[in-house]
């Protein structure tokens, strides 16, 4: 075969290869696996792919608390027509990051959406890298602390203060004695979102303010339903760790020192997100 030959062929096999990339890129990925959990009466929470959602069902509406990825939208939608034939009226997003308000792009016509000032800001300002262009802020933001009455239902949002970022809302089910945590309660370590307004010191302040609400249940951003002893026990860990890191910085321990005693002593992975956001925003707070 000629080299002609051979060029023309290699180009049309790497013509079909880089169709065959685009075309496998651009799927619609499946969807993903969401599971309905009862927490109590009227309340429900969805866990999987993103931050858990809470589903309150009231006999004029649904509030939901947060809304997961954009392509998590239908998967919801599912889970709630299983309970109720109620339509979402309201969803309240407890932060800004995109696995707990990607779902606002789909809702705003239809519900109102809610969070913190702060945490709409960041979504305007695009605090969060690598988030999708199209998040999209709530209409209605407060400051201190909301309420949201439906079908003779009551849910308070209230901002305590700094932590996960500047932003974290955490929703109060008064009836229910039930908390809604977002990300300010997250699987077993905090990540501390510093270009989103985050601090590791402020953190366990705003989970004290949180812990004077009348509740027994707790419903965290991430990881299963727990109790106040579970939040509790999570504060202390968040306080430890400050603790463990403020007292390598006085010894004089480099960033790469910290880090390899978080991977150690807390489980963070060296390319994960709290090593990549949480890391040098403590070494530089903690000082």
């Amino acid at each position: 075969m000629s080299r002609a030959l051979i060029a023309r062929a290699s180009a049309g096999v790497l013509l079909l290869m880089g169709c065959w990339i685009a075309y496998t890129q651009n799927q619609a990925r499946p969807p993903a696996q969401l599971t309905l959990n009862k927490v109590k009466e009227d309340l429900y929470e969805i866990e999987g792919d993103g931050g858990n959602v809470a589903v309150y069902v009231t006999g004029e509406g649904v509030i939901l608390i947060d809304d997961k990825f954009e392509q998590d939208h239908l998967g919801i939608l599912e889970k709630v027509k299983s309970v109720t034939s109620q339509p979402v009226k309201y969803v309240i997003n407890t932060h800004h990051h995109s696995d707990h308000s990607g779902g606002n792009v789909k809702f705003a016509g239809t519900a109102e959406i809610i969070s913190t000032a702060n945490a709409r800001a960041n979504i305007v300002e695009h605090k969060q890298p690598g988030a999708p262009d199209n998040l999209t802020p709530a209409g209605v933001v407060f400051t201190k602390q909301l309420s949201v009455f439906l079908g003779g239902k009551e849910i308070r949002a209230e901002y305590f203060g700094r932590g996960h970022t500047n932003g974290d809302a955490v929703i109060y089910f008064p009836a229910l004695r039930t908390i809604h945590t977002g990300d300010l309660m997250a699987n077993n370590s905090p990540l501390i979102d510093y270009n989103g307004g985050g601090s590791v010191v402020e953190w366990t302040k705003t989970l004290d303010e949180a812990l004077q609400l009348d509740f027994d249940t707790v419903i965290p951003g991430h990881g299963k339903v727990t109790d106040k002893a579970g939040l509790v026990t999570y504060r202390n860990n968040v306080e430890k760790l400050r603790s463990r890191v403020a007292g390598l910085i006085r010894e004089g321990k480099s960033q790469e020192d910290v880090g390899q005693v978080m991977a150690a002593e807390f489980g963070w992975t060296a390319k994960g997100m709290q090593m990549q956001w949480s890391l040098p925003g403590m070494m530089k707070e903690l000082r």
